[in-house]
């Protein structure tokens, strides 16, 4: 279990990440770029994987971190359910949505 107050300190550690509002959810960005939304609400994070992350990442069946059930999940889209996801996950995941949404 990672708290979001632990998740929002961990993407804002990146360097020239930025936050805001986003409908219910709180965006993360790099370079003006969408790499992670996060929600108190739901206690979830949205990361902005490409579909070849999301298969290493996502085991079939977890109920830990899977692909959004939307288009979003069919393009990499990818949830982190926070109450049962470690902080060692959460920052590795994190890290890769930005880097991914970082280069160039």
């Amino acid at each position: 279990m990672i708290k979001a107050d632990e998740v929002k300190a961990i993407a804002l550690s990146f360097k020239g990440t930025g936050e805001k509002p986003h409908f219910n959810r709180t965006v993360f960005t790099v370079k003006n770029k969408i790499f992670a939304t996060l929600s108190y609400e739901d206690k979830t994070l949205n990361l902005m994987f490409t579909p070849q992350l999301q298969l290493i990442y996502c085991s079939p069946g977890s109920d830990v971190i899977f692909p959004v059930s939307n288009k979003w999940g069919e393009k990499g889209a990818t949830t982190i359910n926070l109450d049962k996801a470690s902080k060692k996950l959460v920052s590795a995941a994190l890290k890769e949505a930005y880097k991914l949404r970082g280069k160039k």
